[in-house]
């Protein structure tokens, strides 16, 4: 029993050495890169969508007003609501006097008017609207004061350390705070549901059987290549603020920018952003280490070892030229304790390029191997006595 323990208490010292960096090789990772291009706003960043690298950055965490983007984080939380079943997109909706009373942005619903869900994200994603922002807010939460909440819940979760919800329209309001790269977290992780995009791509659509007319407040889905997304703001006490989202050759960019004296110059600043990621940064993908993955030894286990697989992941950020200077290092656990589950983490590959980690990714346990039990064990002795 004794012996038994320390091989436990060895092998937790070895999950540890790589549990621990798999898990944080999700968090988004700053960069000291000043900004590289000539960005007329006050706070703005350039990330990866799906690793959430930071490319370029500018005052990103200086505390600001974010305006309407604070609509990203509501459409997230609705998007999530739809997507686990707990709403339906063709959910009526009946508008209520604080989400009739809503100023700024909106599409005038009436007290009493009923609306389905689609046609509410459509509103807000395309036009903005706070009305349809708040009816969203109370079916999810039952009020916006329980859905705001739930905001600042999911910020925290998603490392958003700089942000701090008062309202789901963006209204100017004392203590409502975010930052440029909390933004651009938030902003990744809702441009990842395929769903949104069906309506944060639109240029123009119409509701009420055409009688209220939609035009994107984001003009750039109109006019730059690979746009997709994703939400504007402007208010007196934000200035003109914009969270844009582009897709071009396997790479997927997210480029905010905060507090700009107009419009024209938040959609200057994003599109400079943009156009600097694309001209300068591509995505590699490392190929497979098939032929280093060797077994790992089990102990306690009916086999006394289990195969190791592992595949790289979708790619890696890197400045265009520098994709064959990937390198890969395995580090596999030397033992595991049975039993052991497949898809189990038994190791990892770091990533590094000119010898800084840009990533890593996890090794995983091919198949299941129980604990050698007794009954297992008598019952090998006796075929393999039958075998004389």
């Amino acid at each position: 029993m004794k012996k038994r323990l320390l091989a436990l208490l060895s092998v937790g010292a070895i999950w540890t050495q790589f549990l621990v960096p798999v898990q944080a090789a999700n968090t988004p990772q700053s960069s000291q890169a000043e900004m590289p291009v000539e960005v007329p706003a006050k706070s703005a960043i350039l990330m990866e969508q799906s690793t959430g690298q930071v490319l370029c950055e500018m005052n990103a965490d200086e505390q600001m007003p974010p305006a309407s983007i604070t609509k990203v984080m509501t459409l997230l939380l609705v998007m999530e609501a739809v997507e686990s079943g707990r709403l339906s997109l063709e959910d009526t909706v009946t508008c209520s006097p604080h989400a009739s009373s809503m100023g700024g942005s909106q599409i005038w619903l009436e007290v009493g008017e009923q609306m389905t869900v689609q046609d509410l994200i459509k509103a807000t994603a395309v036009a903005s609207a706070n009305d349809a922002s708040v009816a969203l807010a109370e079916k999810v939460a039952g009020s916006e004061d329980a859905f705001v909440v739930m905001m600042n819940e999911r910020a925290e979760q998603l490392g958003m350390t700089g942000t701090h919800f008062v309202n789901c329209t963006g209204l100017d309001a004392p203590g409502h705070l975010t930052t440029a790269r909390d933004i651009a977290t938030m902003s990744r992780i809702l441009i990842q549901h395929p769903m949104i995009r069906e309506y944060s791509s639109i240029w123009m659509d119409s509701l009420r059987g055409g009688e209220t007319q939609l035009v994107n407040t984001n003009k750039l889905v109109r006019f730059y290549d690979g746009a997709t997304g994703l939400k504007t703001g402007t208010t007196d006490g934000a200035g003109s603020c914009l969270a844009a989202t582009a897709t071009r050759n396997g790479l997927s960019l997210v480029a905010v920018s905060l507090g700009s004296a107009t419009s024209d110059e938040r959609f200057q600043s994003a599109r400079t952003m943009l156009d600097y990621g694309f001209a300068n940064y591509g995505m590699a993908t490392p190929p497979p280490l098939d032929d280093q993955l060797t077994p790992v030894k089990v102990t306690g286990g009916s086999e006394e070892t289990v195969e190791a697989v592992g595949m790289p992941p979708e790619g890696f950020v890197v400045k265009k030229g520098d994709e064959a200077k990937l390198e890969q290092i395995l580090e596999l656990a030397p033992q595991v304790e049975a039993p052991v589950e497949k898809g189990q983490t038994i190791g990892t590959v770091v990533v590094k390029l000119e010898g800084k980690e840009i990533g890593r990714y996890p090794i995983e346990a091919a198949s299941d191997v129980p604990e050698m039990t007794f009954t297992l064990a008598f019952s090998r002795l006796i075929k393999g006595l039958g075998s004389f």
